[in-house]
């Protein structure tokens, strides 16, 4: 069968590494020979017996601000150059799929094997000028972007990609979570502590609901540490001190089942965020931003959505679902059917490495 190389940015996992990981069991299972190139870190270790590792510098921005930022794009191309280098050894195999599973390889992958060499695996939607300056660059490359929802479909078709819809998955069927409220009520958030995902909104709208907790489960970036301390200062204050935890790295599921909303409250548009997925495979009521993939998941009565990085309107979402049990359990019933009907990872992965490697 077609051996597949996947390229990845970072060797960090969060989202979009999860579903790689994903597809690399999903193509090992099938007989395929698989590597997997990228950074050295999380992602390399836990890749699955029998997958070739491909070492990789960072080929993504590290969160620096002004000249450093503009120093560190320079290193960045630098990177990516270097990353090319190392690429087209790995490509060249005879029938090798070449499969890019985050924006910023895009130009690596372009420079190492040129046009239509590769198809692209889409989970961020583009919503700012350095993300289209990115996949501009890496547009030659791409034979096929299979983006994981139609929010994030629709600016690359408007950019002129061929584009293919395939929806992340999660486990299925999985147990049940919430039910009688805690007390005292707790909100749970499962994402990274990088600016975009919207702590900040989220702690300023808990900080309108006094009898209300909070927990935040995921680590962060180390170019991320001056905004994590800045949350921690936010969280000390006096209308949420003692109200907040920070979690850390933790098993997403044993998080969950203490949790009775969950929220995700990105200030830019998610393209299938897999915390919501999990959320409503749980049976959790779920709050998010009105954009991106968020949106068509949470369609219909789903869940609730309020306008991005708006912290009262957010607080008012959050109090509608506690305070009213048969919107909760209206909101469980058809995120678990959403799940079972369009999100079984057993369904959808398979699916998109078809999608991919064909």
């Amino acid at each position: 069968m077609t051996p597949i190389l996947f390229v990845a940015h970072t060797g960090n996992v969060s989202g979009a590494e999860k579903v790689l990981l994903e597809l690399v069991r999903e193509a090992r299972r099938q007989g395929r020979d698989v590597a997997v190139a990228c950074p050295t870190g999380p992602l390399r270790d836990a890749l699955p017996q029998g997958v070739s590792h491909v070492e990789l510098p960072q080929l993504g921005l590290t969160g620096e601000s002004g000249v450093a930022r503009i120093l560190g794009a320079a290193r960045l191309v630098g990177r990516w150059v270097r990353a090319s280098r190392i690429l087209k050894r790995a490509m060249r195999p005879p029938g090798t799929a070449t499969v890019v599973n985050s924006m910023f390889a895009l130009p690596s992958v372009r420079l190492a094997g040129g046009r239509g060499c590769s198809s692209w695996l889409v989970h961020d939607t583009v919503a700012n000028g350095k993300q289209r300056t990115v996949t501009t660059i890496g547009r030659p490359a791409v034979r096929t972007a299979v983006a994981v929802s139609e929010a994030t479909a629709d600016p690359l078709r408007a950019m002129g990609f061929p584009v293919v819809v395939a929806h992340n998955g999660v486990r299925w069927p999985v147990p049940v979570f919430g039910g009688e409220l805690h007390s005292p009520p707790v909100v749970g958030m499962l994402a990274l502590l990088t600016p975009w995902k919207g702590h900040g909104v989220l702690l300023d709208a808990i900080a309108l609901l006094p009898d209300v907790e909070l927990e935040l489960a995921g680590g962060s970036f180390p170019g991320d540490a001056p905004h994590v301390e800045e949350l921690k200062a936010r969280a000390a204050r006096p209308d949420l001190a003692g109200r907040v935890r920070f979690l850390g790295y933790v098993d997403p599921e044993s998080a969950m089942s203490g949790w009775d909303v969950v929220v995700s409250a990105s200030i830019l548009p998610e393209a299938g965020p897999l915390n919501v997925l999990e959320a409503m495979s749980h049976g959790l009521p779920v709050v998010g931003s009105d954009h991106g993939g968020t949106s068509e998941f949470l369609a219909d009565g789903v869940g609730l959505l309020h306008p991005p990085g708006d912290s009262a309107a957010l607080a008012e979402a959050i109090r509608r679902v506690l305070t009213d049990a048969t919107l909760r359990r209206s909101m469980s019933e058809r995120g678990r059917a959403r799940i079972a009907a369009r999100h079984d990872v057993n369904v959808t992965i398979p699916e998109m490495l078809r999608v991919l490697a064909g």
